[in-house]
């Protein structure tokens, strides 16, 4: 489905990805876990074809990227970030703008057709918000607010779902329905990649992590050889314990003097 090959990636004088090789093949579920600036949405704005690296291959569903049409190819792919979200206009109905995502546009200028209309109420029933699919964008709470870009996200039944950090700025209620969500898309046939910097965001439906620090890979593979207290150590430069219960991990930090 993805294949990182020897990336890096320059900025002036910075080395911001150095040597990252990645491999995401069909019904793999991947976490890009990290700290704050160690290059992970960096990785997937490439995968986004919305940056293309200093060196190195990056392929996307057996498209090698600058060979191809890339706005073919994001047809393919869903996309929830919090700048995409800060480009919708917030005085919307929350139904309309779920059912933009069928075409990727910010807000309809013409006629919706009945079938998109139905199938962005279909999605917001999945993501349990129907109540509100009238109300405008504006009114909803954070959490609702990233449940609406979930279900837009869904609307053209994409092979690759890619999740930038879907949780900032929630609080523990809210993030939990919102990963409650993000679990259930086990069985919908997408590969998704999850980036976050907090372990425990990491669901039962991801089965793969790549820890990444300073752009560099720190482990990658099956999720629980990747996640151990000393590769979370290394990544996050703390000492810590880790701890797996209904298959999510958690970490306590132990002493540490900074």
């Amino acid at each position: 489905m993805i294949k990182l090959t020897d990336i890096y990636f320059k900025r002036e004088e910075r080395t911001i990805i150095k040597g990252i090789n990645l491999q995401v093949k069909p019904a793999e579920q991947w976490v890009i876990l990290g700290r704050n600036g160690s290059g992970k949405t960096t990785l997937l704005e490439m995968i986004n074809g919305y940056l293309f690296p200093s060196s190195g291959k990056v392929e996307v569903m057996g498209n090698l990227y600058g060979t191809v049409d890339l706005r073919e190819v994001r047809k393919k792919i869903g996309y929830i970030s919090q700048s995409l979200f800060e480009k919708l206009n917030l005085g919307d109905p929350v139904w309309e703008v779920v059912a933009t995502g069928e075409y990727g546009f910010l807000r309809f200028y013409q006629t919706i057709p009945q079938e998109v209309i139905d199938k962005a109420e279909e999605m917001l029933n999945f993501v349990g918000l129907s109540h509100v699919a009238k109300q405008p964008l504006g009114t909803l709470s954070q959490g609702e607010r990233k449940k609406v870009m979930l279900a837009r996200s869904l609307m053209t039944e994409p092979s690759i779902l890619i999740l930038d950090e879907p949780c900032a700025g929630l609080d523990l209620y809210e993030r939990e329905k919102l990963l409650e969500n993000i679990d259930q898309l086990a069985g919908r046939g997408i590969t998704t990649i999850y980036v976050t910097h907090h372990v425990e965001e990491i669901m039962p439906l991801y089965t793969h992590v790549v820890l990444i620090d300073q752009g560099e890979t720190v482990a990658s593979g099956p999720k629980k050889e990747v996640l151990t207290a000393e590769n979370l150590g290394r990544a996050f430069g703390i000492t810590l314990s880790l701890e797996w219960n209904r298959e999510r991990p958690w970490i306590k930090v132990l002493d540490n003097h900074f």
